[in-house]
């Protein structure tokens, strides 16, 4: 949900859909400098959070323009520096999660990139800190993207010097488009098995659902309604009824009108896979 207005509108916007968990950005995810809050913003935002009962189903997503994994000295510094200062906004307003891209090698090869992700994101936890945790998130793997693999994130996750700061977001349009295939019962249990040993399905502390305009493989990052494309239904069906994900936030970031409507149709069909 935007926050134009304010951080509390958020919370507004999540309401007036019935919504119950939420994702936001903390600054303005174009720009690298971050607008400080206005005076009682944050409790103002903590209070609607607590008045929501949102809790634990709240996280936030980083700013695009970081890339923890970049080999240009300059931009890798001011890429830690902008997501210490968005971890440290996280804890202002109570928000457990971080979501991030995992970054983009751009031509050092892919195990460079991960080796530079890791020592990036351990600086800017070491520098906010704060309770916040990185969510890395599965990528459609476009051009030099890392974290398009579930072992391209273990690979992050097996050098950064404190685990327990770390997270994993899976989204369902980027695995796709990353080939992981999910569509049937039998699928789904194979990805799922095999992401539980690359990383563990604890690490698993949101998810992202969205239908993709583009097939399996495609390497191509492109949101779609629920239902209206390559993943269909089922895929969604099976990950509403699976237990071992109750408790993890899963949010929407499909296509968005001006008056929300297409989140609540989005949200209607969600709900409605789930077996009673």
């Amino acid at each position: 949900m935007s926050i134009a207005g304010g951080v509390p509108r958020a919370i507004e916007r999540a309401l007036s859909v019935d919504a119950t968990a939420l994702q936001i950005f903390v600054k303005n995810n174009n720009q690298w400098r971050a607008k400080p809050f206005a005076d009682g913003e944050p409790e103002a935002f903590r209070q609607a959070v607590s008045d929501a009962d949102l809790g634990e189903a709240l996280i936030a997503h980083a700013s695009y323009l970081i890339n923890v994994a970049s080999p240009d000295e300059a931009l890798w510094n001011k890429s830690i520096e902008a997501l210490a200062v968005e971890l440290r906004r996280c804890a202002e307003l109570g928000v457990p999660g971080l979501v991030l891209h995992p970054g983009s090698h751009v031509g050092q090869g892919v195990e460079a990139g991960l080796e530079r992700a890791a020592a990036g994101l351990d600086r800017a936890l070491e520098q906010a800190e704060g309770p916040t945790r990185i969510l890395l998130e599965i990528t459609a793997g476009q051009g030099s993207n890392l974290g398009c693999s579930f072992e391209q994130l273990a690979g992050i996750l097996d050098q950064v010097a404190v685990r327990d700061g770390y997270g994993i977001c899976f989204d369902t349009c980027h695995a796709l488009a990353a080939g992981y295939e999910f569509r049937d019962a039998e699928s789904y249990a194979e990805t799922f098995d095999a992401l539980d040993r690359a990383v563990g399905l604890d690490s698993i502390a949101a998810f992202h659902l969205n239908d993709s305009k583009m097939p399996l493989g495609s390497r191509r990052d492109r949101h779609e309604h629920i239902g209206k494309g390559e993943l269909g239904l089922e895929p969604f069906r099976l990950l509403l009824n699976d237990p071992r994900f109750e408790q993890v936030p899963m949010v929407l970031e499909t296509p968005k009108n001006k008056d929300l409507e297409d989140d609540r149709v989005n949200l209607a069909t969600l709900r409605g896979l789930i077996a009673s």
